[in-house]
């Protein structure tokens, strides 16, 4: 009999970029289920709300299938991952500047879920330098930022762009 393996890839996703899409797609060739879970990010200023957050990561995944499921959570990634019987974490790694921060979470998270592995995936090189920082930034900014999300995410970010411009009443 075969083990089915959850894998949970967790993050603020504000917005989802196409460097996570390629993440995520390198994680449904490994696992047999993945979960984005979208933390609320309570203590973090969010330009997307929880909600558009969710939307737009699940529309993200809609061609992966029922290979992937998107959920919020709150509080401890570890309480998300024991909650959905996971035993894999799935981080992407950038950059040298990311491996460091993820070998001390994964460190942490290890420490408290000792069933768990945290696996560590690259994205695609042409990828290495997307962040959901950098394309807020440079959206809310007025620049194209197609090249790095998908479309309903570029439209999402200029709403928000026209509604941060729009004059007060």
């Amino acid at each position: 009999m075969s083990r089915r393996v959850v894998a949970v890839y967790p993050g603020t996703f504000d917005p989802i970029t196409l460097g996570h899409e390629d993440i995520l797609q390198r994680s449904v060739a490994l696992f047999d289920h993945v979960i984005v879970a979208v933390a609320a990010a309570y203590h973090k200023k969010t330009l997307f709300t929880l909600d558009e957050r969710l939307a737009l990561a699940r529309t993200s995944v809609q061609a992966l299938g029922d290979a992937v499921s998107v959920a919020p959570f709150d509080g401890l990634v570890r309480d998300f991952v024991r909650a959905n019987d996971a035993k894999v974490m799935v981080r992407g790694v950038r950059s040298a500047t990311d491996f460091d921060y993820e070998v001390q979470l994964g460190g942490m998270n290890r420490n408290l879920m000792q069933d768990v592995e945290t696996i560590f995936l690259l994205p695609d090189s042409q990828l290495q330098y997307v962040s959901s920082t950098f394309v807020r930034d440079i959206g809310l900014l007025g620049t194209e930022v197609d090249r790095f999300v998908a479309p309903h995410v570029a439209q999402a970010l200029a709403q928000k762009k026209a509604e941060r411009n729009k004059p007060s009443a």
